[in-house]
């Protein structure tokens, strides 16, 4: 077996109990790397087209990267995948923490989910032994509570990946958290964890991740590290600013530069929100206790908060908003109260919410109340207008707890809107039923080098509305660095081929690897082929890519060309232009035979 790989793959059924190991195939390994790469060959294999989400025949993946867990600087990441409730497409999300290294240190590359448990269990994995024990206990308690039970139960060296109570209901919008507050956010695969009554996966274990040459690893690590700590270098400034702040270095500026979105995203920074000093980076950290890193990161560019003292009293070692809650709960509620902010953040983290869709969702649901289309007697009482801190607090614990009006908006915009009806669909901002990340593509100019995809890969990308992920060529080496379990922020790209190599022993060259993310996307994208989706199907919001453009601000007269976007990638991946399937001259190139004979027979 390759370094950077335990070599072995667990595979659970929870309605029957059987667990079995599987040793991990070298092949899939070379061709889609891990993380979602292997997460979409495994389920694209294994599972039929049209099964419910919800249900028992969807599979739901915990996946590693070869250099998750390894000495490669922020190899840190793992990758939760299942068909995605809230889009009905391919589903991932991807996390930082230490999880991810400690599934592998207990023994596995990946665990695989399919079933439904009769009563609520929890999955521990012990150095490389596997069991399904009761989580009755534990069924209703918060991420908090449940990771502290569970490690006090395994040790402080045990690792807990879990769900709240939004995902035990089910909530569209619900995710996976580890240490916390370190989410895979996105695809609502929370709800399918829930689904399947599936409360935590523990990982505990001593076990070592292989590598094929510590010699050179050691070398890459002293050449990035010195470049991480140049006082000449331009990186050297980011990287302290990173270190200080996390993304939330750049929320405020953002906000006036066209790069967020604001008053759901029908808004214009500068005149709608001018004063950002709330979300400003040092409001942000004001209340900071301690930095936090990923395992074994060199920048821990993360933070927990002091207990609250003010109006809201969040608990000490919450974590401190990140850009893109920054952006979800503040420019687009034209919300500026610090403190209020770091509250939804702590409900969020604590129920098991994403973030970007709950603070998307509160508002719309303002900017309808705003527009009479909702009333407080809607709302239970609750005020709902722009820049009301306190009702955006409380609407947030209402939605994370499907508690009264709470209970219409805990599955996102667009099943909002379909529940209220009255003509909210208008202010209804989503992709495929997903809540776009808070970058406004407007702002990207419509060529960089091939045609840079910023609006498309919203619409395009297999997880519909993901800033994350990319559409096109100029992506591919992005889902074989996301897949290798490294994180975006510990820029060691210029490095990549390199640690790859040292680690895995596999001698790859860029464009193989590059090679290996137009695979891992097309396996994604023909995921979503089969489940009957061509996303040029897709409406998309008319804010996102400016038709009716803005007549002032960093963004007056923007319209971000969508369509030439989309047709020029197109062309590129040598995908039809109308139906979007791969030709099949490309997937036999890609060596995807087995998709070329379901697309083609």
């Amino acid at each position: 077996m390759a370094g950077g790989y335990m070599g072995k793959v667990l595979f659970v059924n929870l309605s029957t109990g059987e667990l079995e190991d599987e040793t991990l195939d070298e092949k899939i390994c070379r061709d889609f790397i891990g993380g979602y790469g292997i997460g979409a060959r495994i389920l694209y294999s294994r599972q039929k087209a049209g099964v419910d989400p919800l249900g028992p025949e969807n599979t739901l993946g915990f996946i590693t990267g070869p250099l998750t867990g390894s000495p490669t600087p922020s190899g840190t990441r793992y990758t939760v995948v299942g068909k995605s409730p809230l889009t009905g497409t391919w589903g991932d999300a991807n996390s930082g923490g230490e999880f991810g290294p400690y599934l592998k240190f207990a023994g596995y590359d990946a665990v695989f989910l399919t079933g439904i448990s009769a009563r609520p269990v929890y999955l521990f994995i012990d150095n490389g032994k596997a069991e399904l024990r009761d989580s009755g206990h534990l069924w209703g308690k918060d991420t908090y509570e449940t990771e502290s039970l569970l490690q006090t139960e395994h040790g402080r060296e045990s690792r807990v990946s879990c769900i709240g109570p939004s995902g035990e209901k089910l909530s569209l919008i619900s995710c996976v958290i580890t240490q916390r507050g370190c989410a895979a956010g996105r695809s609502g695969l929370g709800a399918v964890m829930g689904s399947k009554r599936l409360k935590a996966v523990v990982a505990r274990g001593d076990q070592t991740v292989p590598v094929a040459d510590k010699q050179a690893i050691d070398k890459l690590r002293k050449e990035y590290m010195a470049a991480l700590n140049d006082t000449q270098s331009r990186g050297y400034e980011f990287f302290q600013s990173f270190r200080k702040y996390g993304t939330a270095n750049h929320a405020a500026l953002s906000a006036h530069s066209g790069d967020s979105p604001v008053k759901n995203w029908g808004g214009i920074g500068v005149s709608d929100f001018p004063d950002v000093s709330g979300i400003e980076p040092d409001p942000v950290i004001a209340n900071l206790d301690k930095h936090i890193g990923c395992w074994h990161c060199p920048i821990a560019c993360e933070g927990s908060l002091k207990a609250g003292t003010g109006e809201y009293r969040y608990p000490a070692g919450s974590r401190r908003p990140e850009y893109e809650t920054l952006a979800s709960f503040g420019a687009m509620c034209l919300n500026n109260n610090t403190e209020s902010i770091a509250m939804t953040n702590y409900i969020c983290n604590r129920y098991g919410i994403d973030t970007i869709s709950a603070g998307c969702t509160i508002a719309f649901a303002i900017e309808c109340y705003e527009n009479g289309l909702i009333t407080r007697e809607d709302t239970d009482d609750v005020e709902l207008t722009w820049g009301n801190h306190g009702a955006i607090v409380t609407m947030t614990e209402k939605l994370a707890r499907r508690e009264g009006f709470g209970d219409v908006l805990a599955d996102g915009v667009k099943l909002a809107a379909d529940r209220i009806g009255r003509g909210t669909e208008k202010y209804s901002v989503h992709i495929g039923g997903q809540e776009p990340g808070m970058h406004d593509p407007k702002l990207m100019p419509p060529m960089v080098g091939n045609m840079a995809s910023a609006a498309a890969r919203y619409q395009m990308d297999a997880t519909p509305g993901r800033h994350t992920q990319g559409f096109g060529p100029s992506s591919f080496m992005q889902h074989a660095l996301s897949a290798a379990g490294l994180c975006y922020f510990g820029r060691v790209g210029p490095y990549f081929t390199n640690f790859m190599n040292a680690v895995t022993g596999c001698n790859y060259s860029q464009d193989e690897l590059s090679e290996a993310g137009e695979r891992i996307a097309t396996l994604r994208h023909v995921f979503n082929l089969r489940e009957g989706i061509n996303p040029l199907k897709w409406s998309v919001h008319p804010r996102i890519v400016g038709k009716t453009p803005f007549k002032s601000g960093p963004l007056a007269g923007v319209t971000a060309d969508i369509e030439a976007q989309i047709y020029w990638n197109l062309g590129a991946l040598d995908w039809d232009r109308f139906t979007t399937k791969p030709r099949k001259k490309k997937l036999l190139y890609l060596g995807l035979d087995e998709v070329a004979k379901d697309l083609w027979p």
